[in-house]
């Protein structure tokens, strides 16, 4: 197994999130990146990605409450909106930064994981894995109570989010013009921290390129990059 790399003391962590945990070794394991498991275990599952796995859940059912609650007179598709721009991956990422996430994440020590501490790809999959560590420990009070804390500014935006790709495909059949296209370009960097350059093109007009750490990300970039265009002309 390979050896972690120095951290941070977790209880320092468990203080920002506003709990107590009556068994540590949850929040241990949500901190404990795949890159430390045995084949064995990374075979049968990590804990690791079961917390992410059930975290993402958790986050995606309170801050659907919660928008249910905040805005009683949005209708279904002003909610989805909302929810995807409040459940992604730069909102985690946001929230993770925040509360200082990447020093208490043990990774491996090697250069490959090495330089997945300093990649900010991590951070959205350890912030779900708290999610879900906390969740497990104390149910779903704690839970809530965290992301109403930190996610308390984002939701507080009185105007819809608009998502680019979204923006793009309405602006492209509004013009009677077929919907834009998706194609990776390349596909980089070591399973943990993988880069993705996406294309995207819209007939009439010259395609544009964007690079992010997932294809959803690279392609709401690139999207984003092709509306500034579309909308010169």
């Amino acid at each position: 197994m390979a050896e972690p790399l120095p951290k941070a003391d977790p209880s320092a962590l468990a203080e920002r999130l506003g709990h107590k945990f009556a068994a540590p070794r949850l929040l241990e394991e949500a901190l404990t990146h795949p890159s430390l498991s045995g084949a064995h275990q990374r075979k049968k599952g990590a804990p690791y990605e079961r917390l992410e796995f059930l975290g993402d859940r958790v986050l995606g059912l309170a801050i659907a409450e919660w928008l249910y609650e905040t805005f009683p007179n949005a209708d279904e598709g002003e909610m989805a909106k909302r929810h995807a721009a409040l459940v992604n991956r730069d909102a985690l990422r946001s929230v993770a930064v925040e509360i200082g996430l990447a020093q208490f994440v043990r990774l491996a020590h090697d250069q490959h994981v090495e330089a997945g501490r300093k990649n900010i790809a991590t951070l959205p999959d350890a912030m779900e894995a708290v999610i879900g560590a906390l969740y497990l420990d104390g149910g779903y009070a704690p839970a809530r109570d965290f992301i109403h804390k930190y996610w308390q500014r984002d939701i507080a935006v009185s105007e819809t989010p608009a998502d680019p790709k979204t923006t793009l495909q309405e602006w492209a059949q509004k013009q009677g013009l077929p919907l834009p296209v998706y194609r990776v370009v390349k596909n980089s960097g070591p399973p943990h921290a993988p880069k993705f350059m996406i294309e995207v093109s819209v007939k009439g007009f010259p395609p544009e390129q964007a690079e992010g750490n997932s294809k959803r990300d690279a392609q709401k970039l690139a999207a984003g990059k092709l509306l500034g265009v579309v909308r010169k002309k």
